[in-house]
């Protein structure tokens, strides 16, 4: 038998070690950094003056600002004053809100904006989508019951199940990377109170509160490791991106202008943090430094979302109905091989210097 196929029988082998021995929720936000979506109303005939009818649309760029492409193509809203798109965490989905039946219901599509299906069909208002780090279910939040309560339900929307009960509103649900949490902000039990950051568990149960200081603290967003939360706080006078542990502690300003920054959202690789600065989208260090202009355009662009690649580096999700072997995070292949084992896709690449190993979930999101 050849060096070389020994070297591929090899490579399969650790491939199954690594698809068996992988976190439940590995598939979540650690790895590299992929697009930015976001929405905007560039697309509005009057951007300034449109509320309540405004013309959201959905849009994706790379991480530098570049390439900036329109995703949606509807004359309602999608995303917006609904919230953020979120991507899935294989990095091919996008799941949104959007009023185009109606009402307010949630809603996902590929990448490209293709395949665009409703998941939620109620009268009340059903929005602000978030995806597990599984890619299993999206939690999101509905009206259905009298006020705003977070939901969970089924990634293909069956089975929703309400996890939160409280007469002060839930908004903004963010899974944890490992799964067991979702970060939410609702109003503090007292009168006269303000919005503060709770979590809670995925199955439902007590809430846990993060934050309790004057002024609003709204829009969690978990780092990929799980050990810290951004969020937007008005506590200094005007809206700011902060960062807290996990547990609440350590809350630690790190963005300071007179203007509004706020909704933060994490890359996968947890070394960027990207928000919104009044009309624009901007990217900076996590540490609040270098911080850099992403859009430019007079009409509002805001609620980023980073997409996560697939563990390996792949630049797009392969598509295994149409090929059996794929590039390479060097784009430098021999031999490549993608294989399904357990609902889910392994891929190989063997150079003559180097091999990879990446998985996602599968077609189905299986594990």
């Amino acid at each position: 038998m050849s060096s070389r196929l020994l070297a591929i029988f090899g490579v399969i082998a650790v491939a199954l070690t690594f698809l068996a021995s992988a976190p439940h929720s590995e598939a979540a936000f650690p790895g590299p950094n992929g697009k930015i979506v976001f929405t905007s109303l560039r697309d509005d005939p009057n951007p300034s003056f449109c509320f309540p009818t405004c013309n959201y649309e959905i849009y994706a760029m790379n991480a530098d600002g570049s390439g900036q492409t329109r995703v949606t193509n509807n004359p309602a809203s999608d995303g917006g004053v609904s919230g953020p798109p979120a991507w899935s965490p294989d990095g091919g989905r996008i799941t949104f809100a959007s009023d185009r039946d109606g009402n307010l219901e949630v809603y996902v599509m590929n990448v490209d904006g293709t395949g665009q299906m409703r998941l939620t069909n109620n009268t009340a208002a059903d929005g602000m989508p978030s995806w597990s780090p599984d890619g299993h279910r999206i939690a999101f939040t509905s009206t259905r019951d009298g006020n705003i309560e977070i939901y969970v339900m089924n990634a293909d929307g069956t089975a929703q199940t309400r996890i939160t009960n409280t007469s002060r509103d839930a908004y903004f649900p963010a899974w944890s990377p490992d799964g067991t949490k979702i970060a939410f902000h609702a109003l503090a039990p007292v009168m006269f109170a303000n919005l503060d950051v709770y979590s809670i568990n995925s199955s439902g149960g007590a809430e846990t509160n993060l934050t309790n200081f004057g002024g609003d603290d709204t829009n969690a967003d978990w780092s990929p490791d799980g050990s810290q939360i951004a969020f937007t706080s008005v506590r200094d006078g005007n809206p700011e991106v902060y960062v807290m542990n996990a547990d609440g502690s350590g809350q630690t300003r790190i963005t300071n202008d007179p203007g509004v920054d706020g909704n933060p959202a994490w890359s996968p690789d947890g070394t960027k943090v990207a928000f919104h600065n009044v009309l624009n989208v901007f990217v900076m260090d996590a540490d609040g430094s270098d911080r850099v202009q992403l859009t430019t355009n007079p009409a509002t662009d805001e609620w980023p979302d980073w997409q996560p690649l697939p563990v390996g580096g792949m630049a797009e999700v392969p598509d295994v109905s149409k090929a059996s072997s794929e590039t390479s995070p060097s784009g430098a292949v021999d031999v490549g091989v993608l294989i399904g084992v357990a609902g889910a896709v392994v891929g190989l690449a063997l150079s003559a210097s180097a091999w990879w190993v990446w998985r996602r979930p599968g077609p189905s999101g299986g594990e």
